[in-house]
């Protein structure tokens, strides 16, 4: 009883970075620059925002959806809703219209905040989402005139700006519900994770610790990674903490205006996916006195493993580290990370040593619990071989579903993440693949990731994916499609060769299949349940052995 038990709500530590840097920059790309607004503008806009959502019947609790783009306007509806006590879904703008509707409608929105560019995509669905009472339409310059066929509509501008620029926050639980994020739906229907005030709170002291992204006020922040996955994996929360500069992208994602946004502001760290990052390199290779990325230090991979041989590229050719972060919709995301220098044996390590060490999953983050069980809920070895079922629990790591228990996710307190892997004896985390991506071949499994890793390592090789195909007499044999570079010829032989210097004969793929492009998920994934369903159906590709 000697200490203060102060609420752990998400009101009190996102306005600090306003009142230390008033003056620091958020920053949106928009079609012919940028537009620059500073931390005390962003904390005025915002309270109009929440006075103007409270003026339009918005309530404690109550679901307010967005649907948009990495800007200076989504941060705002971050710290709006957070302050006013509002439910901030943010809605995966790349799920098929089915999905839409489906986490719309489960959501029950009363409220939606749309960018203008991306009305067309909402008016498919005008008759289908009957909960959505308003929509708020965010014009950035060139799209100010804006119409649309879906009903009760107001321009962002016109909405907040007669409210008063101060807003009082209510009192509310720690444990109240702070945002809302849907999976992918990659088997069924997304599934919602309601995110609540005190899991967010630790998790953005946990995200900026030197041990993590060592994420400060004197960083220059690129949230490549979009404000709708996971909650931009809490940068957007960790940056009105810290008042460091943010960069935003907005919908320009190219590989060009992403590396000239980061040199012309000066990023010293930036978030992504692994497209993103080899979409990136092969940019730079190609113009490589182009821009300037001295500042850049540190990039953060997440979402998939990212190939030894991009690790080391950047390492060598930029001197950047890419830390590597394990996580999903499910852990708010962060579980573990890989820190270039994250054991004291980084002194005497061999540089092959360190980007090995880089390319696992990491160390586990402070106030987690992690553990690597077999069919039977036990514990394997510590010994980087032993492999099984990854489960996690911890104070922001999710413990059902919205509306949704699916209790078969879930052992006990842990959650049942899906992923395969190990765990080595100085603690770090081995990801072998996720469970149903795994090739079980003769009863003998093989990692589709340590494949495509394998194959992209290759000159001329631009993406990989290692899918498991039927077979008469293995159960499952591995297939690979393959996009090569521009104008550049590896032959299936050649890629089979390259892998058999680390897989044994049985584990290489029985077939290389050429495509022009391998489908993604919604959150930048290889989109492997597509890439079986294509396959399955005979018509996907026709085998080129160039």
């Amino acid at each position: 009883m000697g200490m203060q038990h102060t609420p752990l709500t998400m009101s009190r530590i996102i306005s600090r970075g306003a009142t230390l840097q008033p003056n620091s920059e958020i920053v949106t790309a928009t079609d012919d620059g940028v537009r620059r607004q500073t931390y005390a503008q962003t904390v005025s806009r915002s309270n109009q925002l929440a006075n103007a959502l409270q003026r339009a019947g918005m309530e404690i609790g109550d679901r307010v959806g967005t649907f948009m783009w990495n800007g200076s306007r989504h941060v705002e509806a971050y710290y709006a809703t957070a302050n006013m006590g509002v439910v901030l879904h943010t809605v995966n703008i790349r799920l098929s219209p089915v999905d839409l509707e489906y986490v719309i409608n489960h959501a029950e929105d009363k409220l939606m905040i749309v960018d203008a560019d991306l009305l067309p995509t909402l008016e498919q669905l005008k008759e289908r989402i009957p909960t959505v009472e308003r929509f708020v339409i965010a014009a950035e310059p060139g799209l100010e005139d804006w119409e649309t066929s879906l009903p009760n509509t107001i321009d962002y501008e016109e909405f907040i700006g007669d409210m008063p620029t101060v807003f009082d926050p209510p009192d509310i639980h720690e444990n109240a519900p702070l945002g809302l994020c849907y999976t992918s739906g990659t088997t069924g229907n997304p599934k919602g994770v309601e995110y609540e005030h005190r899991a967010q709170f630790l998790h953005t002291l946990a995200i900026c610790m030197t041990d993590a992204m060592s994420l400060s006020a004197t960083d220059t922040l690129c949230g490549i990674v979009p404000m709708f996955h996971a909650m931009g994996w809490g940068l957007p929360w960790a940056g009105l903490m810290l008042g460091c500069k943010q960069v935003l992208p907005h919908r320009f994602m190219s590989p060009e205006r992403l590396v000239d946004l980061m040199s012309q502001e000066r990023v010293t760290l930036s978030a992504g996916v692994p497209t993103i990052w080899q979409g990136i390199k092969a940019f730079i290779e190609q113009n490589p006195k182009k821009h300037d990325l001295s500042q850049v230090s540190r990039l953060t991979c997440g979402g998939s493993a990212p190939p030894e041989s991009l690790v080391e590229w950047y390492w060598d050719e930029l001197g950047v580290e890419m830390i590597q972060g394990w996580g999903m919709t499910e852990t708010s995301p962060l579980g573990t990370l890989a820190r270039r220098t994250s054991k004291q044996w980084h002194l005497t390590a061999s540089p092959s040593q360190l980007t090995q060490n880089s390319c696992k999953a990491g160390l586990l983050m402070p106030g987690l619990e992690l553990d690597v069980f077999d069919e039977d809920f036990n514990r394997v070895p510590h010994d980087g071989e032993s492999v099984g079922e990854i489960l996690i629990r911890g104070p922001w790591i999710c413990s059902e579903y919205f509306r949704d228990p699916q209790p078969s996710k879930f052992h006990e307190d842990w959650l049942i993440t899906g992923d395969v892997g190990s765990i080595d004896p100085e603690e770090n985390l081995i990801i072998a693949d996720r469970s149903k991506d795994l090739v079980k071949s003769g009863g003998e499994w093989i990692s589709s990731v340590d494949l495509e890793n394998h194959i992209v390592a290759m000159d001329g090789i631009a993406q990989a994916c290692v899918v498991a195909q039927p077979h008469p007499r293995w159960g499952e044999r591995p297939v690979a499609l393959v996009v090569l570079d521009d104008s550049e010829s590896v032959s299936a032989d050649e890629i089979k060769d390259h892998c058999s210097l680390k897989f044994a004969k049985w584990q290489l793929p029985d077939d290389v299949l050429y495509v022009d492009h391998i489908p993604l998920t919604s959150t930048g994934k290889l989109d492997k349940k597509t890439v079986r369903a294509q396959l399955d159906t005979d018509g996907y590709v026709l085998p080129d052995m160039r």
